[in-house]
């Protein structure tokens, strides 16, 4: 994540606050949200960039986030540079 540490931060604080008002979601899941509030990402590979995660692993947990369909939605598929970009969507 590029940026200030007072940056990263409010990022990790922002995670916590997500995971301790929804205890299901997983510290992925809650990045993701945080992420996208924060205008750190809006994609599957520039947000399994900033954190140095495995895209297939951010996909699937992007994916299991988007069924729930409270938090966020999927707002297009690149399938030719395997990229899924989302925006928020419902309570946050």
């Amino acid at each position: 994540m590029t940026g200030t540490v007072p940056d990263a931060e409010r990022f990790l604080a922002l995670v916590a606050r997500h995971q301790a008002e929804d205890p299901q979601l997983s510290a992925i899941q809650a990045g993701l949200l945080a992420a996208a509030s924060l205008g750190i990402a809006h994609d599957s590979r520039t947000f399994a960039r900033h954190l140095g995660l495995a895209h297939a692993l951010v996909l699937r947990e992007l994916n299991a986030l988007a069924e729930r369909g409270d938090r966020l939605s999927i707002e297009k598929r690149d399938a030719r540079m395997m990229r899924t970009h989302y925006v928020l969507s419902g309570k946050l």
